[in-house]
């Protein structure tokens, strides 16, 4: 444990930032997971909402400094990519 006044504050103030990140990373994953589930429906709708989130959660991430700008980008490239191949599969069936 620490005896400098300023170490034990950089604890809390670390734990305190841990929390955050968490709940930040939590929501994140949260909302890639629900745009990943919404891909097996096959409404386009709720699949184009369910993206707009997760775009929208992980440029917060980005934001606040929990992930790493490249990271999003590329997560980011990744839920579209597979938006585009669905869209592109269901207009070849129709």
């Amino acid at each position: 444990m620490a005896n400098i006044k300023s170490a034990k504050k950089r604890i809390s103030v670390i734990a305190r930032k841990t929390l955050r990140n968490k709940m930040i990373k939590s929501r994140v994953k949260t909302a890639i997971s629900k745009f990943q589930k919404s891909l097996a429906t096959g409404n386009i709708d709720t699949i184009k909402e369910r993206l707009r989130l997760a775009v929208k959660e992980l440029d917060k991430a980005a934001t606040k400094g929990v992930l790493h700008r490249n990271t999003v980008a590329r997560k980011k490239s990744r839920l579209y990519a597979k938006f585009n191949a669905l869209i592109k599969s269901t207009a070849s069936n129709e």
